[in-house]
Formats: C-alpha cells, structure tokens, sequence
C-alpha cells in the first residue's frame, strides 16, 4: 500500500459502513415483520430507502465535484444520516419509517460514492490495490452479521434499529480523520458528462449494472423472510450471510491478481453467469442446505467480482474531475434504480404469485446482463 494512501482510515469508513449494511440487510427485515407489516409494505419501505440511491449520489456528487471537497461532502452526510435515523427509534408507523427511511437514506447513500472516488484517487495509477482497502468492509459486514446474531438470539428484535444508529455514529466521527482532497487543476480537463454518457458502452454498462442490482433485490428484501418460512432459526440465517460475505473477502484477497490476467469484460461476464446460477438455487432449493450454502458462495461473485468491475469501469471510463459523478452514476443506476425495482417488483410477486417467482425474476434478469456484455462492452483494458 502506498505511503500517500490513508490506508487505515479509509479502511475504517468501509468496516463501518458495511458493518451497518450488515445489521441492514439480514435483520431490517425481520425487524420490520415483526412489526406485523407484510410482503409488499416491506417491499415498499425497502425499494424507499435504496430507491434514495437514485437521486442523492448525483446531487451530493455534483457538489463534491464542483467545489472540489469531497471528505467535506462524505462527513456531512454521514452525520445527517445519522441525525435521520434517530427517528426510527421513535416510530413504528409506516408512514413514520417511510420518511425516516428517506432522510437516512438520502444522506447516508451520499457518502459511500465520494468514498470510492476518493479511494481510487489516492491510489492513483495502482486501481488494481482497490481491493485490498474494501476487503475490510467485508470484514466489518461479517462480524455485524455474527455478532448481532447471537445477540438476537436472547435479546428483541428491536435491538436492530439501535445497532444501526449506533455504528452509524461511530462511523461519523471516524469520517472527520480523513483528510480533504481537493482536485488538482490537471483533472479539470476531463470532458464533459453528457458527452460520456452519449457513449454506446457507457450505456450499455448503465444498463448491465441496473440489471444486475434489480437481480438483488428479492435478495437483499426477503432472503431472511424466505428463510424464516422454510424452518431456519435467526442464527442459522445470519450464519448463512456472513457465510457470503466470507467468499467476497477470500476473492478480494485474489482480485489483484484476476484483474490484471483477465479483462474486465470476461470478469463481468462470470459475475452475471453465476449471479444467474445462485438466484435459481435459492429459490428453487430453499430446503436443501448443502445447496444454499454453495448459493452463497457465490456471493463472491454476484457481489464481490461485479463490484470491483464495476469500479474499475466507472473509473476508467469517467476520469479525473469526472469521478465523483461518475462513482455517484454508479452507485444511483445499480444499487439505486436497479435495487429499489428489483425490490419494489419482488414484494409484489412475492404476494400475488409466489416467492419462488421472484428469484427466478432474478435469474432472467442476470442472464439479460450476460447478453448485453457480449454484444455491447468492450473496455480499453481487454
């Protein structure tokens, strides 16, 4: 890791971040039923939050692009965020948490894309080492997932909203150890947007990211639920997301050496085609442990190897003063419009066809991916 790389406060922010998405994702849902709200109300309240990510990135980006201050943009979302969820611990109304989702969500979605392009500023002509920074995020997401487990195994569901407002405290102080990077004079000579975003594979990997996202979503919304239902323990669910999580850091440990043996486009490729794969296995062999433990393995995949593409592409194909929205764009397009569809539709199909439906939507939707790399994708690094 390079001297003028903030190696450990960088990393600190994704052990936080994510170990938050990891108290999100296994238990907000669980959280939210036991609220007694159903299917398509849990669908809603999550397509609310991640559906923030579609706008917020883009207007937090454009500030951190044009003033040049994106640590500045980082810490005030963290701690707004922060101040946001404080009202969920007062509200158990669906209106109530609808809007406390949104003004989290909002804030909080803003920060993690000026994370990333500052990230990949630090690093500079080495993007190939991005891995070895996020790898601590992975970390964060497994020991949240564990340690939240066992807890729940004693103490209320209602612990859930606690843990999440507490990290996110924690990791709002963090943010003001980071050191402000204002961009050179050298990066302002990066183009227009409008003009990158006229290019056929800029769309084209718009389009794969959405596809990719919206394939998540009955994932991220109802994985836990689907589990529920089919005789699993709280423990046992959470041990099945860390278990996910684990394979994205065994292949964050290997990325660097993928990266630079195999072009992006393949990688891409692979990330989809096994997306596809575990999709179909969730849903179609639920009762079949041995099979959803090799689904989550895949995890490393479907997440790990399609984000650290992601980032490369959106990287090189939006340079310099560029990055911020381009980072933002990334963010708003995939876990922004993709994943607030794609749990938007799973929570209608899961009541008025079957949560079988659902992953199998998700299935389609990975294999389209696939298609559109093939024919429309061609980076300058392959």
């Amino acid at each position: 890791m390079p001297e003028y790389t903030p190696y450990w406060r960088l990393s600190g922010y994704y052990f936080l971040h994510f170990g938050t998405l990891g108290i999100f994702l296994p238990y907000w849902s669980l959280y939210l039923k036991s609220l007694d709200f159903d299917a398509e109300a849990i669908g809603i309240l999550s397509a609310l939050l991640v559906g923030t990510k579609i706008i917020s990135p883009n207007i937090w980006g454009w500030v951190a692009d044009h003033t040049g201050h994106r640590v500045s943009v980082i810490r005030a979302g963290v701690f707004l965020s922060a101040v946001a969820f404080a009202g969920a611990l007062f509200t158990q109304s669906f209106a109530g948490l609808a809007l406390v989702l949104v003004a989290f969500g909002f804030c909080w979605n803003a920060a993690l894309p000026q994370v990333e392009a500052t990230t990949m500023s630090h690093l500079r002509d080495r993007p190939h080492v991005y891995p070895k920074v996020r790898i601590w995020g992975s970390i964060g997401f497994i020991l949240a997932v564990w340690v939240l487990g066992r807890a729940l195994e004693t103490q209320p569901l209602t612990l859930v909203p606690w843990t999440i407002l507490g990290l996110t405290i924690v990791n709002a102080f963090l943010t003001l150890s980071l050191p402000d990077q204002r961009i050179s004079h050298a990066d302002h000579d990066s183009g227009r947007l409008r003009d990158v975003l006229k290019r056929p594979q800029v769309i084209a990997i718009l389009v794969v990211c959405f596809l990719m996202q919206a394939g998540h979503g009955p994932y991220y919304t109802f994985y836990s639920i689907y589990l529920e239902n089919a005789g699993y323990g709280v423990d046992r669910i959470g041990e099945l997301w860390a278990l996910g999580v684990m394979a994205e850091v065994v292949l964050f440990m290997v990325m660097h050496g993928l990266l630079k043996r195999y072009g992006l486009r393949l990688l891409l490729m692979v990330s989809l085609g096994l997306a596809a794969i575990r999709w179909w296995l969730i849903g179609a062999f639920v009762d079949e442990l041995w099979l959803l433990v090799f689904a989550q393995l895949l995890h490393a995949a479907s997440f790990g190897l399609y984000h650290a593409v992601g980032i490369q592409l959106f990287h090189q194909f939006f340079p310099g003063r560029l990055q911020g929205r381009g980072q933002a764009l990334y963010s708003s397009i995939s876990f922004g419009a993709g994943l607030s569809l794609g749990s938007w539709l799973s929570g209608i199909m899961w009541e008025q066809v079957s949560p079988l439906s659902t992953f199998y939507m998700a299935t389609v939707l990975s294999l389209l991916g696939i298609v559109i790399t093939w024919y429309w994708i061609r980076p300058a690094t392959d």
